[in-house]
């Protein structure tokens, strides 16, 4: 794949988010309207939505940089694989929080970024190579502490977090798990 096109994805989602949280701040937050509201019809469109929105620039630059690494080793594969697992992460998972997620809206790229982690944690199982080790090795160092984002906690959608790590797993198994046929050769 061409690294360079690799790269302006990344870059262009990165920038999509600034823009429109600088968008977002200059119209009092209006567009927090357009947030995943569990349950609701208005909500669906938050499926979609929501990964690009964030509620302070606090919570964008903490999504940014672990987007940035992490989707970049996800676009490693190539952009189509980029792309199909971050749609199977964000309709899976956000389809998830619309069904089961507590009252309120629901905003961030948190959801993607796990689910970006735990793809990249579940690669290294289900297509085992060297660089899928070190490589997940590596994401379990520098962000481990993202399973504290598990935990339950005041104006931090914890289910997004976790139903985004979900579908992350979920995108490995699909696309990378092979099926067993019944029979060993040899």
């Amino acid at each position: 794949m061409d690294a360079l096109k690799g790269f302006k994805t990344i870059a262009g989602l990165a920038l999509l988010m600034v823009a429109l949280h600088v968008l977002n701040v200059a119209t009092g937050y209006s567009l927090l309207a357009f947030g995943l509201v569990p349950r609701t019809l208005q909500g669906l469109f938050g499926i979609l939505t929501s990964p690009f929105l964030h509620a302070s620039f606090a919570h964008l630059s903490a999504n940014l940089v672990a987007f940035l690494i992490l989707g970049t080793l996800v676009m490693i594969e190539g952009l189509n694989r980029f792309v199909t697992v971050s749609a199977i992460i964000i309709l899976l998972g956000g389809s998830l929080v619309w069904l089961f997620g507590f009252s309120g809206v629901h905003v961030g790229a948190s959801g993607w970024v796990f689910g970006l982690w735990a793809y990249l944690l579940s690669r290294a199982w289900f297509h085992r190579s060297w660089s899928n080790l070190i490589t997940a090795g590596v994401v379990a160092v520098l962000y481990g502490g993202l399973v504290l984002g598990f935990q339950p906690r005041q104006g931090v959608s914890f289910e997004g977090h976790l139903f985004g790590a979900f579908a992350g797993f979920i995108a490995a198994k699909v696309l990378l798990s092979t099926p067993r046929n019944g029979f060993n050769a040899g």
